[in-house]
């Protein structure tokens, strides 16, 4: 009989991925705690929590049974004109977690949707209040995912150019820091002296997608702090930084100027099922709050606020504020920092950064964002039995929150021997 990775490649279609040049997929059995195990029964460390969501570790018996439990009550209803309660104690207890200024959830179904939503929160807020604004403000190299809105608003290239002809319109800003943000707040003041801009969504602290790059947290609220001076809603893409990743439950704690909306997905449901959430203020709701039935959200998705994937949000919001995880977060960027004191002056290594358990170096080499030295490197480190995905020659650590120091010095190891190959 064929194995996984053999019968997958007969009618699966992968993301990311150009299909004749990487034809065959490695089949994954099992998942438990950091680790990953394979058909054959090598076990790797998922360092990158499978793009940041399970956070928890894989298959935590305490989200599992709490999931459980509510499969024996409530599978899935529609959301129009039904509720349920786990999505209203979510609601509430999420709301305790996020910034104080956020009243509001929209559920959804992935990242994507909810940066979508937000996008369509801004243009027709200003819509519903009779303004045209129809210009979009984003970071360069940004990016927030796959669907139109978030293509539009996504600043790279290789994920976007067939469709860019049909893009809304977005005026671009480099990401601040203290060397260019003069230059950058000049540039924000011109945008939005026209006019006509709508909304500004960025990626607070670090950019994912755009190889971990991070960003002055000071130099981001003073934009911030000027966009509400002009009534321009912002929108804060915490898809990948939500949930402690930065070190504090949101990117955005760390930053005096709160957002308008707040995108979450990812680690929001632990990497079990998937779901989204687009908060936002009281003054964003209320401008869709009328008695005319256009001006509402006209947005749906048919498993929107699935009462198992709130189900499985509660368990990780409650694991996300033990003094356990917690713990785990600081212990974590501890030993990145230690890490990072042992190799950043290594000739091999470019640069290095950290924002909480995100840690990212560049290899003093250059290479195409999915070229073959990324493939050799990526290659390598499942050698090793560590799962960590380079984006060109930027390696990044996003590991479990459960991840030991026995499995981050393997990791860390893992890295330090690609220092002898490249």
């Amino acid at each position: 009989m064929k194995n996984i990775s053999e019968r997958d490649a007969k009618h699966v279609w992968h993301p990311l991925t150009q299909h004749k040049l990487h034809p065959r997929m490695l089949g994954i059995t099992k998942a438990k705690g950091a680790l990953l195990f394979d058909e054959s029964g090598k076990e790797y460390i998922d360092g990158i929590s499978s793009w940041y969501t399970s956070v928890y570790g894989h298959c935590n018996d305490y989200i599992l049974e709490r999931v459980y439990q509510q499969m024996q009550q409530l599978d899935q209803v529609v959301f129009s004109g039904f509720t349920h309660e786990p999505a209203v104690k979510l609601s509430e207890e999420l709301i305790k977690i996020l910034p104080s200024n956020q009243e509001k959830l929209f559920f959804s179904d992935n990242g994507s949707t909810a940066t979508e939503i937000g996008i369509k929160m801004a243009l027709q807020y200003h819509f519903n209040k009779g303004q045209k604004r129809n210009v979009l403000l984003a970071f360069e190299d940004a990016f927030h995912g796959d669907t139109f809105g978030a293509m539009s608003v996504s600043g790279l290239s290789v994920y976007n150019g067939p469709f860019e002809d049909f893009f809304i319109e977005v005026k671009r800003i480099p990401p601040p820091s203290k060397e260019n943000l003069k230059e950058v707040i000049s540039l924000v003041n011109t945008y939005v002296a026209s006019g006509n801009i709508a909304g500004f969504i960025y990626e607070p602290l670090v950019q994912g997608a755009a190889a971990m790059q991070m960003h002055d947290a000071q130099g981001l609220g003073e934009i911030l702090s000027i966009l509400k001076e002009h009534d321009v809603i912002t929108i804060a893409d915490e898809v990948m930084t939500g949930f402690g990743k930065t070190g504090t439950h949101f990117a955005s704690d760390q930053i005096e100027t709160k957002p308008d909306v707040i995108c979450m997905s990812k680690a929001l449901t632990a990497g079990l099922i998937p779901m989204a959430i687009t908060s936002c203020t009281q003054a964003v709701y209320d401008a869709f709050y009328s008695d005319e039935i256009a001006k509402g959200l006209f947005h749906g998705h048919t498993y929107t606020a699935n009462p198992l994937a709130c189900t499985a949000a509660l368990a990780g919001l409650e694991l996300l504020q033990s003094q356990e995880i917690q713990d785990n977060i600081a212990r974590i960027m501890k030993s990145h920092q230690a890490f990072d004191a042992r190799i950043k002056s290594h000739p091999k290594v470019a640069r290095t950064r950290q924002t909480g358990i995100i840690y990212a170096l560049d290899l003093n080499i250059e290479t195409e964002r999915y070229g073959n030295l990324r493939d050799k490197l990526m290659q390598h480190f499942m050698e090793k039995g560590v799962f960590l995905r380079p984006l060109g020659s930027t390696i990044y650590i996003t590991a479990p929150y459960i991840v030991s120091e026995e499995q981050l010095e393997q990791i860390y190891s893992a890295i330090e021997s690609v220092f002898d190959i490249v």
